[in-house]
């Protein structure tokens, strides 16, 4: 069985995906979490992963990290990681890989946090451009493969990699047109979301520094996570 080690599900989207893709695609595989250190876990997470990162995959003796490695990896024993059609794949793949390289505004302006509310300031020019190009490879997906998913109508590796979106876009409020507003709605709702979901908001765990990033961001309108340890 595979083991996904994972930091806190309320602050880490790179956990996040292949976790929600092992779940959606219903593979079994053990979780074990593993809480951040304030500041630096790298002397910690080095005991499982060779980078000092998450996520990481252990198949036995096999170790895979990068959320994008252990898709590939996933996809070589089992197909449904990837959608069935060639030009679905294709087209999945080079979002995927679009989402996994870019979007930096969207990450370093909105990070993630399953738990809060927050409403910016404002929207930088740059982080409009993210949800505006966001938005226009979720309607391209959509409208080429029928949706509802992002490559047509079974949820894939695109769909989890996306899935940090839509909880960023749940806690800043993100402003987005009806059809990209639809797919998070969609995401939101899948049960491995709502697992996902209720887990965070059960965390104790503060990790100041990301705390304090946080609430610098804009103004803190709600928290549901269960109060601090």
């Amino acid at each position: 069985m595979y083991t996904l080690y994972i930091g806190n599900k309320n602050y880490s989207s790179w956990s996040l995906r292949p976790w929600i893709l092992l779940t959606e695609l219903g593979l079994p595989f053990k979780e074990t979490l593993i809480p951040f250190d304030d500041g630096d876990s790298w002397a910690k997470f080095r005991a499982f992963s060779p980078t000092g990162l998450v996520p990481c995959l252990h198949d036995g003796e096999r170790v895979v990290w990068e959320s994008l490695a252990i898709t590939e990896y996933l996809a070589e024993a089992h197909p449904a990681v990837w959608p069935g059609d060639a030009d679905a794949r294709a087209w999945a793949r080079s979002a995927t890989a679009e989402m996994h390289a870019g979007f930096n505004a969207l990450r370093n302006e909105c990070p993630m946090t399953v738990g809060m509310r927050i409403e910016l300031p404002e929207i930088s020019a740059a982080l409009g451009r993210d949800l505006e190009r966001i938005q226009e490879l979720w309607q391209q997906g959509l409208d080429r493969f029928g949706g509802p998913y992002l490559a047509g109508s079974k949820f894939t590796a695109v769909d989890a990699f996306f899935a940090p979106v839509a909880f960023r876009v749940q806690t800043f409020n993100l402003p987005l047109r009806e059809a990209a507003a639809n797919y998070v709605g969609h995401l939101l709702a899948l049960p491995g979301m709502q697992s996902w979901t209720d887990a965070a908001l059960a965390e104790t765990f503060r990790e100041p520094s990301h705390e304090d990033e946080l609430a610098a961001l804009g103004t803190v309108t709600a928290d549901f996570r269960a109060a601090p340890a």
